[in-house]
């Protein structure tokens, strides 16, 4: 039982700068059904992110209708990978309001961070020996496999 690990790759791709979602050249104003198309979020959650505070304000055009920025889509993506993490809506919401409250939250935002960066190290942890007693499970079967074919 083997489980290759490349400690070194992995931590210069969580290092590298997250990509960006695609979106049309030079534009920065997006509807809420291409938000949808971009980030595959329905237009219920955009809302519901909306009203607990998870979002910044929104724009809206002069007919209501909501104006989402690249800056908006960034946040989005950002939430979406702190959703990965398995962070709490709540402890997101409660990020999101320190970015609003400034710079003197810094200090706070990088400890909420920091623990959740502890806790999904922990996960990977926690996978890395479920991988291992998969390919041990594995490994075996296919020695039997072999041993059923040789009889």
């Amino acid at each position: 039982m083997t489980v290759i690990e490349n400690t070194t790759a992995r931590t210069d791709l969580c290092k590298a700068a997250p990509p960006t979602h695609p979106r049309p050249e030079g534009q920065d104003r997006y509807t809420i059904s291409e938000v949808v198309a971009c980030t595959g979020l329905s237009a219920h959650t955009l809302r519901w992110y909306e009203r607990i505070g998870l979002m910044p304000h929104v724009d809206r055009s002069h007919t209501g209708q909501r104006r989402f920025t690249n800056r908006d889509l960034d946040w989005l993506a950002f939430v979406g990978k702190l959703r990965l993490t398995g962070m709490s809506v709540a402890d997101m919401v409660t990020y999101a309001e320190m970015v609003r409250e400034g710079e003197h939250t810094f200090e706070a935002r990088a400890e909420l961070l920091q623990r959740t960066r502890r806790d999904v190290l922990d996960r990977i942890a926690e996978l890395q020996d479920t991988l291992a007693v998969l390919d041990h499970k594995i490994e075996f079967y296919a020695d039997a496999r072999r041993a059923s074919e040789r009889s």
